[in-house]
């Protein structure tokens, strides 16, 4: 809010919409995290010893798998709006690569990758963008991550390579998911899932599903310039 008054001030407006331009770039709000023992001050994600050479603890990969396995549903909180899928392309634009995550991966310093790891200690979520409640977002990545570290679950192999550059056959083989292409997938991976059920309670759980849903169908109801400029001059 301060932002946009400031903006405004200067006869400019502060855009938090996470795709405002078609040919440019989206708006993200990329996520780094460490976890931190508060007693002894240690980074419980931090492991200088990682046979993997990525100085990530066993603790951090059980976090990530907690990511990976709940993304398809905690992205409903971390990409909230119709617009913030439409930044989860893989098109380049006229200011250089999306940069933009599309399949359910983590790999090291590769931003083609949904979580990246940066350096050592540390996890780079790219699904965040502009237009998000913090709160809300932060509280379902946290919980899906320890749910990770809770379960042990295993991300597997980190991915080195260029996910855009990926075949449909590669993509197959190598049995890479990806994330939702819309709000409305988003919404009923949400509706699904419990552990955010149980983390955010079900009167909330419920009005979020049924505001977004909302949200989407209003969407969907309206008619843009594109499908007047696609459609109309049909015979």
């Amino acid at each position: 809010y301060m932002l946009s008054v400031l903006a405004e001030e200067q006869d400019m407006m502060a855009c938090f919409m996470p795709k405002p331009f078609q040919s440019h770039t989206g708006n993200a709000a990329h996520t780094h995290m460490s976890l931190w023992n508060k007693k002894t001050g240690e980074n419980i994600f931090l492991d200088m010893n990682d046979k993997n050479g990525m100085g990530m603890s066993q603790s951090a990969y059980n976090f990530i798998g907690g990511l990976l396995n709940n993304a398809k549903a905690y992205i409903a909180f971390t990409a909230p709006t119709v617009n913030s899928y439409k930044r989860l392309i893989q098109t380049n634009t006229v200011s250089g690569a999306a940069w933009s995550p599309i399949f359910i991966t983590y790999g090291g310093n590769n931003r083609t990758q949904m979580l990246r790891i940066p350096g050592p200690g540390r996890i780079e979520d790219r699904t965040v963008d502009s237009s998000c409640n913090p709160y809300l977002a932060l509280a379902s990545i946290l919980a899906s991550g320890m749910d990770g570290m809770n379960k042990k679950l295993d991300p597997g192999p980190h991915n080195d390579q260029n996910m855009y550059l990926l075949t449909e056959d590669d993509l197959k083989s190598s049995k890479i998911e990806l994330l939702p292409s819309t709000l409305q997938e988003a919404i009923q991976e949400l509706s699904s899932n419990k552990l955010l059920q149980e983390t955010f309670g079900q009167e909330f759980y419920d009005y979020y599903i049924k505001f977004k849903l909302n949200e989407w169908t209003e969407y969907h109801n309206s008619v843009s310039p594109w499908e007047i400029d696609k459609y109309l001059p049909l015979p």
